[in-house]
């Protein structure tokens, strides 16, 4: 895929990898319209991304709510015109043992399923682009549990899953379907992680990371992974 001019929604945009990875698609020529569902966040991060020749625009939804997916592409719309790009990016982690997690934190993360709904309302813009694609930013914990992730790494395992069966689904439909399995990073959804090298859980800059999403988007690779799948215990 060429990414110059390409019309592109990032959720979770304001920070962590989808920030890095607005940052190199501005670079590239792209249009974005990042989403989050804190309306200082985004707005500083569309701030920062902000140039003479940057076409960036922010909206401010909950990836959780009812109507947040018609809200993102509504307003995505009406920004950049149409959506050849959605790059599936937003989520929630709450690291601890299960048994100390309560029915809502627990509810907090396995709502995060909601990029599924997305992605259904996304394909009718996504079809009428003829070049188009959708990323899903899966996780390590897809491939290999992470500690005191277990609720978190069932819901990753089902969105990997979920956009190779659509990547089939719509073979040969000018859609292609990208997942993407990062390693860990030191950001502020990460803190209450204890597990580390021992357990086979290491850490990455999220440019490193965005890098290699924007390397698959641009060869049309069907996965990329930054980590290991070696299980150490």
């Amino acid at each position: 895929m060429n990414i110059t001019g390409k019309r592109v929604l990032v959720t979770g945009g304001s920070s962590g990898i989808g920030l890095a990875l607005v940052r190199i698609l501005l670079a590239k020529g792209a249009k974005v319209a990042i989403s989050g569902r804190c309306p200082e966040a985004v707005a500083k991060a569309v701030r920062s991304l902000q140039t003479r020749t940057a076409d960036i625009h922010g909206i401010t939804s909950d990836v959780v709510a009812a109507d947040g997916g018609d809200v993102r592409l509504e307003q995505a719309l009406a920004a950049l015109g149409g959506l050849d790009v959605l790059v599936n990016n937003a989520g929630r982690a709450r690291a601890d043992r299960l048994e100390n997690m309560d029915e809502a934190e627990l509810q907090a993360v396995i709502d995060v399923t909601a990029p599924i709904l997305l992605t259904r309302a996304a394909l009718p813009l996504l079809r009428d682009s003829g070049d188009a694609m959708v990323v899903n930013v899966s996780s390590r914990s897809a491939l290999l549990g992470a500690p005191f992730h277990a609720t978190y790494d069932a819901v990753k395992i089902g969105l990997a899953h979920f956009g190779e069966a659509l990547r089939r689904e719509l073979k040969r439909k000018g859609i292609h379907v990208l997942t993407v399995y990062p390693e860990g990073m030191d950001m502020p959804m990460m803190k209450s992680n204890r597990a580390g090298p021992e357990a086979g859980v290491l850490r990455e800059p999220a440019s490193a990371i965005a890098e290699a999403i924007v390397g698959g988007m641009e060869t049309g690779a069907f996965q990329v992974i930054r980590c290991g799948q070696i299980r150490l215990r």
